[in-house]
């Protein structure tokens, strides 16, 4: 290690952003079917906020993120995700379609392909389910496909708010890989990210 290593001062953070927010084209939506734990919601909404997610769909019986315990996990960040009061599973596919998504269920079925095999290229909605039953079968029979995320350990789920951030970040990866090398300006340099001086 040379020993110059450091933790990025706010400034530094905000610029290194605000570089991959320019090399990010891809729309990214959600739609959470029955998620009723506030803590995950909230856990959720922060995440898609910290990925760029576009919109947020709220589907049966999910608790919405003014849930004053969703609030404790959001941080307000719910202020930042455009989200739609809960309708039935068909409705939110349908008004997402509607607006431009490919719609992925994150589901075991049989046709279900690995996240790292799924058609995330593109404007992409995902769909995460409730913890105990998962997606509703009105939601599988909606969407347009279905993928899982690969497991090796000897536990067979995971928690929602988890996964659905593993669903993001891959949807975001996938993108970031096709694109090539790294943005320019996001290593620091001299001054800071990319060599910039100055407020962000």
């Amino acid at each position: 290690m040379n020993g110059t290593r450091r933790q990025l001062r706010p400034t530094d953070v905000k610029r290194l952003n605000r570089t991959w927010r320019r090399s990010t084209e891809n729309r990214l939506a959600l739609i959470l079917e029955s998620v009723t734990g506030p803590f995950n919601v909230g856990s959720i909404f922060r995440t898609a906020a910290a990925f760029g997610v576009e919109s947020i769909w709220l589907a049966g019986n999910t608790t919405p993120p003014t849930n004053p315990k969703a609030q404790k996990t959001a941080l307000g960040t719910d202020r930042l995700v455009s989200w739609k009061d809960p309708v039935p599973a068909a409705q939110a596919v349908r008004s997402a379609r509607d607006d431009g998504f490919t719609v992925i269920a994150v589901e075991l079925t049989g046709d279900a392909v690995p996240l790292h095999e799924a058609p995330l290229d593109g404007d992409v909605c995902l769909v995460l389910g409730s913890e105990d039953h998962g997606c509703s079968p009105a939601m599988l029979d909606a969407v347009d496909s279905v993928c899982y995320i690969p497991q090796v350990g000897r536990v067979g789920s995971m928690n929602v708010g988890i996964a659905a951030a593993i669903a993001m970040a891959e949807a975001r990866r996938r993108e970031w890989a096709a694109a090539g090398d790294t943005p320019a300006g996001a290593e620091p340099g001299p001054g800071g990210i990319g060599g910039e001086t100055g407020a962000p």
